[in-house]
């Protein structure tokens, strides 16, 4: 009869389900398992009653016989996720010992002609449009230097914003933020606790040219550094108090018009401290940490999600603390581009003299070995070229890109 060759076919459905079961195909047994259920349906109690009557099939033995299956396969799919959990974990946490791959390019970095201009040693460099700025916190009349980069030379223009407490000055100079398609530059004094807006244009023209206030900040919970996105949304490190003197650092959010700032997901729980610099990269969904107190740098995504902890080999050496990792990071494309000491942060080593370079997942690519000690660097995106602040024989360099980073 059909129903009784409808049922053979069954039991052997019961049989494949099982053996799929066995062999850890879960979508496969699932829809091997529907079709029973299917068929089941379509005969009837009755006549699966009988089917199990005539092949000598009790019912709690095949519901033992199935479950006894599924718990296997469920041991099975939990040694699959543990696997899977282990293996996703180490893929996120990478141990660099060996960083050998070194170019050395000394010879190739060209000095920056400075036109008699005076700059500290500390000075910061920024890259907006066809300009190269330089902060110079320690000038004791104009703050920043303005050069041309429409030609790789950088030839000197004029030089603008003057210190002091008066009107239009500013009394302690910190982060220059960058508004590339306005073309302003917002520019932290962290004397009277306001940023300033400067449009640049203005202060070619005008060295004394008066700011609009951009946005007032507090002394207790402020970016010292960060990146401009729009007004709404820039990645920044904050500066958090501890105690009575000390602070803390951390990446967050920070939207500069309502002045909310929203904390990074992931911080490294090994860390007890931090001092950081940072980096973004929106095309990519990336964002840096690189700590100068470790041997670490930590990749997130824009949602502080962590992508990887990248550990040097110093980062569980015992003097650790004696010892200054990473100075700046940043990214020139799809590149992560830090600068790197080692050295003993109590003495002359403290300054990086190479630059580490990472694709974007933290996989160490190669060192670029300059040979001079690193202060600040900056990218300038329309000549390829890595511009240097040094504390060194020559004071500001650049290094063209053409050919290194292939």
């Amino acid at each position: 009869m059909i129903w009784r060759w409808q049922m053979w076919k069954l039991w052997h459905k019961v049989k494949m389900i099982c053996a799929l079961m066995d062999a850890g195909t879960m979508a496969m047994g699932a829809i091997a398992m529907g079709g029973m259920r299917n068929i089941a349906k379509l005969l009837g109690k009755h006549v699966l009653e009988e089917w199990m009557n005539m092949y000598h099939i009790h019912s709690s033995f095949l519901l033992q016989y199935i479950m006894n299956r599924i718990e296997h396969l469920n041991i099975f799919i939990l040694l699959l996720l543990l696997l899977f959990s282990c293996t996703n974990k180490g893929s996120m946490e990478k141990h660099q010992n060996n960083r050998d791959n070194i170019v050395t390019v000394k010879e190739e970095v060209k000095e920056i002609d400075m036109d008699d201009v005076i700059i500290g040693s500390v000075a910061r460099l920024s890259i907006i449009n066809n300009f190269l700025i330089i902060n110079d916190s320690k000038s004791p009349d104009l703050l920043l230097h303005l050069f041309d980069c429409k030609n790789a030379g950088y030839k000197y223009i004029s030089s603008a914003v003057p210190r002091g407490q008066g009107p239009g000055e500013i009394a302690n100079i910190g982060h220059i933020g960058v508004n590339s398609k306005k073309n302003e530059i917002y520019v932290s004094d962290h004397g009277k606790l306001k940023i300033f807006l400067y449009p640049l244009d203005s202060i070619v023209r005008n060295p004394f040219y008066q700011p609009q206030i951009k946005k007032e900040i507090n002394n207790i919970q402020f970016p010292s550094n960060y990146e401009y996105i729009c007004d709404t949304l820039s990645f920044a490190r904050i500066i958090e108090p501890t105690g009575n003197v000390g602070h803390n650092e951390i990446l967050a959010k920070w939207n500069i018009e309502s002045g909310d700032i929203l904390k990074m997901k992931y911080s490294n729980p090994k860390v007890e401290k931090k001092r950081i610099s940072i980096a973004v990269s929106i095309e990519d969904d990336i964002l840096v940490e690189a700590y100068h107190n470790y041997d670490l740098m930590t990749i997130l995504d824009l949602n502080g999600n962590l992508i990887s902890n990248v550990y040097g080999k110093n980062w569980n050496s015992r003097n650790f603390k004696e010892i200054n990792h990473y100075g700046k990071v940043i990214f020139i494309g799809k590149t992560i581009v830090a600068s790197y000491s080692g050295g003993n942060r109590l003495t002359d080593e403290y300054y990086p003299t190479k630059l580490l370079l990472f694709d974007i997942n933290g996989n160490y690519v190669k060192t670029i070995e300059t040979g001079y000690r690193i202060s600040d660097f900056c990218y300038d995106d329309k000549n390829n070229n890595i511009i240097f602040n040094f504390e060194d024989v020559i004071q500001f360099g650049y290094l063209n890109l053409d050919g290194i980073l292939d």
